[in-house]
């Protein structure tokens, strides 16, 4: 998991990870940062944390922050 979350921050310009999908977003907190890089022009790739609690576990030890959301600009 660890790998997946590494790969997607280091091959993305702008990863945000979220809870939903840009779709169908669950939080308002990610709510306003995707509509902020989207304002922006930023070319983002979503992770939606929800399906696997692993995600977010991994994605909070590789960063050092417990909160969701989470913006990765160039790795």
């Amino acid at each position: 998991m660890r790998n997946q979350i590494q790969d997607v921050i280091e091959t993305s310009d702008v990863a945000l990870f979220m809870k939903g999908t840009p779709q169908f977003v669950m939080c308002g907190n990610s709510q306003r940062a995707l509509d902020a890089l989207r304002r922006a022009g930023a070319p983002v790739t979503t992770v939606d944390i929800l399906p696997d609690p692993r995600i977010r576990q991994e994605l909070s030890a590789l960063s050092g922050w417990p909160t969701i959301p989470q913006v990765f600009v160039r790795g």
